[in-house]
């Protein structure tokens, strides 16, 4: 029996102690995975902006992209939003997502911040922080760094406990903690109190014992001890991490840019991103990031920062839905493969850059052993191409604006203006405007209750903060007062807000409702009222849109008509007649369909119907309808045109908030679309944005789990400003036309589909420069024997690959050998 123990032991002890785990050190060139150096692609996919029915999909999609990681910030305020009440469940199961990405055989990123910015609530940490007294974020003070320490522990101790971290077999192999707090520190105006907080973050991390090393990003000042410092940008390629012995690492590499309701869409060209790629690989880059991989959806109210919109699809290489975006996920996955086939030579070579003729034309050659090289040629120029002549005497001809990779120094294998990946252009289906025929109920909200100040949760005489009185448990907080008139009277009521939006009623009756420009958050109300004799009752409803998640002592940027002033002008004089800033306030947060749950639709609601007819455009109002999940696998989105601002929800499951009467600034990006040159998401040289003078947004993700098959579903809507229903229908989304160049005779060109659904037909093949585009191409130039080869080969099938053939012909006066397809799905 006691060599069995004994055996019995060890094994437990080796358990304990993760021998058989992965051991991740660093030196100046890369990561060093179980002693290897690795070149490690990895991608943003946050599972909150996700479900867990399709977290498997979309890291199986990372994965077949040629990544080798997941990156996921964790969300404080999801997981605890209520002070020591915990919500790991549906989305938020932290450790079921990494252990899908475990089983994937993936790599996982894991940046607990716990500040994270991210487009999120508050920057992801709680409103109820702003309760503990001497409670300054970011800072070095006890009662916040008490707090973040807990949170940090929680998460650490609960990965930990399912054996996640690298060296206990599990898939994470970084850690993050803090997030880009280089960039505020000088604007905190104590710089004592900054450096301390951010060594302090080190120290309380380290002491953590995760094994696996510890990051910050954008901290290229004062970088604590025993921290790897990285960058986030669109573009990292020339920085490098000030210490010699840490490699250079991106964390975020912007794929795109978020998208706010008055904002058209950000779209970065795929052309753009791999230049920017390639370049960071050229200048000694080991590990890279995408921001985001998936973005994903900002479900519920509490996600998404200020005036972002529920759409978080971020132009990523993966779309909102989970679809695969063509050809920035092609064109990608080409250029992973090429770099992966480089990576002993890239990360153990020796290596000279060398300036061909001008700063603009680099070429960087990396050798090793003197008997390997690679080389990668680029291009800085965003207005000409150039001809580089290497050593062997053949001259390559590099685009303007991209880089050549050489994986012998002598043969192009990948250029990233170059794309040899198809386009797919994503429809909505059903595509003839059919709709479903729903049956509406609706409820009104009852206001009736808060038109006076007589009930509240407590009175002050002094116009509060709105985050702080509301707890952010709730979009609305509610002020009311009362006044005593002498006869009748006529007025201007002004208000002063920092909030996002304002109604004002006076006696029962609605006077006025407004709300601030993106960015504003600071507007006067002015609206003419009349007044009795007697008492009179103020009551004014403050909305908020999102809170401010970034900048320095952003959580200070109050909230709500903190202050006022609230005062009656006389209109003749335009002199105050009533202040009543510091008059007696009634409190009341949230509305009361929100209080007694009208989203989930329960027994007792009082809903209404006359012979299937609902009042339209009242603001303040619930409705209802049921109908059937579309059918099949696609993703399902609703179609909210006609509606004006609110929340809806699917059986129960808060899809966010919408407000399709928003309609998106006409910026001059609209008018602009060139890969070529510096990409911006502001101030001047914006460029190839889409959806001007259109609704923010008018589609709103519904995942097939949030669906039941064979059964109605219910849809609940809560219409705040005042819209239309019965235009609210479903469609699916998914690859309509399929498009592939090919430049050279002897390139593959390969065409798919998605979701089971087959290639109906090939509807261009034209040799020369096509008219129109994907999805609408003319033709021109056709080939008869391209078209009957691409026929063959596809129709009928999910994907199909052809070579671009020397007998593929078209008539006389084309010349052009570029093979342009297009086919449908």
């Amino acid at each position: 029996m006691l060599p069995r123990l004994c055996l019995w032991l060890l094994l437990l002890a080796a358990t304990a102690f993760g021998v058989g785990g992965t051991k991740v050190a660093y030196n100046d060139r890369a990561l060093v995975i179980d002693g290897e150096r690795r070149i490690i692609i990895s991608g943003s996919i946050h599972y909150p902006r996700s479900t867990p029915e399709m977290w498997p999909d979309l890291i199986r999609k990372a994965k077949e992209g040629g990544l080798d990681a997941i990156e996921t910030y964790v969300f404080w305020n999801g997981h605890e939003p209520r002070r020591r009440q915990y919500n790991f469940e549906g989305n938020y199961d932290i450790v079921r997502f990494f252990k899908e990405v475990q089983d994937a055989g993936m790599y996982a990123i894991l940046r607990i911040g716990p500040y994270i910015c991210g487009e999120w609530n508050y920057g992801g940490l709680p409103a109820w922080l702003r309760d503990i007294s001497g409670m300054q974020f970011r800072m070095h003070n006890h009662p916040f760094e008490s707090e973040m320490e807990t949170f940090t522990t929680l998460i650490v101790d609960k990965l930990k406990a399912a054996n996640m971290f690298a060296g206990q077999g599990g898939p994470i192999i970084l850690s993050q903690i803090e997030n880009e707090y280089g960039n505020i520190m000088g604007k905190l105006n104590n710089n004592e109190s900054a450096s301390e907080y951010i060594h302090w973050c080190a120290a309380m991390a380290n002491k953590q014992n995760v094994g696996v090393p510890w990051i910050m990003c954008q901290q290229d000042d004062d970088v604590p001890h025993g921290i790897l410092n990285t960058c986030n940008g669109f573009y990292c390629h020339d920085w490098f991490p000030k210490r010699t012995d840490i490699p250079k690492m991106w964390t975020e590499n912007w794929t795109g840019w978020f998208k706010a309701w008055d904002k058209p869409d950000f779209h970065r060209s795929a052309e753009d991103v791999a230049f920017s790629v390639a370049m960071f690989f050229q200048k000694r880059g080991s590990l890279q990031n995408y921001y985001m991989y998936h973005g994903g959806t900002n479900f519920g109210r509490t996600s998404g920062g200020p005036y972002i919109t529920t759409s978080y699809d971020y132009d990523a290489p993966l779309d909102e839905y989970g679809n695969i975006r063509q050809p920035k996920y092609g064109h990608l996955k080409d250029l992973h493969n090429i770099l992966k086939s480089m990576e002993k030579i890239l990360l153990h070579g020796d290596y000279k850059d060398t300036t061909m003729g001008n700063n603009n034309v680099t070429m960087t050659k990396y050798t090793l052993d003197n008997t390997t090289s690679a080389c990668f040629i680029s291009n800085k120029h965003d207005d000409k191409d150039v001809n580089v002549t290497l050593e062997d005497g053949v001259t390559h001809v590099v685009p303007a604006w991209s880089v050549s990779i050489l994986p012998d120094c002598k043969t192009v294998a990948y250029n990233s203006a170059k794309i040899k990946t198809q386009t797919s252009v994503m429809v909505k289906r059903p595509e003839d405007g059919s709709t479903q025929s729903l049956t509406w109920s609706w409820m009104p909200e009852n206001l009736q209750p808060f038109m006076t100040d007589e009930k509240g949760n407590f009175r002050k005489n002094e116009l509060l903060e709105q985050i702080t009185t509301s707890g952010d448990q709730s979009d609305y907080l509610w002020y009311r007062t009362s006044f005593e008139h002498k006869g009748e009277g006529s007025y201007k009521l002004h208000v002063n807000t920092t909030g996002h939006e304002l109604y004002a009623f006076v006696n029962g009756k609605l006077v006025g409702r407004h709300h601030s420009p993106n960015g504003g958050f600071v507007f006067q109300m002015e609206t003419p009222v009349q007044v009795h004799d007697g008492k009179n009752y103020i009551s004014l409803l403050s909305a908020t849109i999102g809170l401010k998640n970034y900048g320095a002592l952003f959580e200070m940027m109050p909230a709500g008509i903190v202050g006022g002033p609230v005062k009656l002008v006389d209109p003749a004089t335009n002199t105050t007649t009533y202040d009543l800033s510091n008059s007696s306030w009634a409190y009341k947060s949230g509305l009361i369909g929100e209080h007694r749950e009208a989203h989930l639709d329960k027994a007792g609601q009082q809903w209404r119907s006359l012979n299937g007819t609902i009042p339209v455009n009242r603001p303040f109002t619930w409705y209802k309808a049921t109908f059937d999940a579309p059918a099949g696998s696609e993703p399902v989105v609703a179609d909210l045109l006609g509606l004006g601002k609110g929340v809806a929800w699917i059986n129960g499951n808060n899809l966010g908030r919408y407000w399709p009467s928003y309609t998106a600034a006409d910026m001059g990006g609209c008018r602009q679309c060139d890969y070529r040159g510096t990409f911006k998401a502001e101030g001047d040289g914006l460029k190839c944005l889409t959806g001007c003078n259109e609704p923010s947004q008018r589609f709103y993700h519904v995942p097939r789990s949030f669906l039941k098959a064979g059964v109605e579903n219910t849809v609940v809507l809560f219409e705040e400003a005042g819209g239309d229903p019965t235009r609210v229908d479903f469609h699916t989304v998914a690859v309509g036309a399929a498009c592939a160049e090919a430049a050279e005779v002897g390139d593959q060109v390969a065409l798919a589909c998605s979701h089971g659904r087959t290639i109906s037909s090939v509807d261009v093949a034209s040799l020369g420069v096509a008219r129109g585009k994907c999805g609408a191409y003319e033709g021109g130039c056709e080939s008869k024997a391209a078209l009957a080869a691409f026929e063959a080969a596809c129709v009928g099938k999910e994907s199909c690959t052809v070579r671009h053939a020397d007998d593929f012909r078209a008539a006389a006066g084309c010349d052009s050998r570029v093979l342009t397809v297009q086919a449908t799905c």
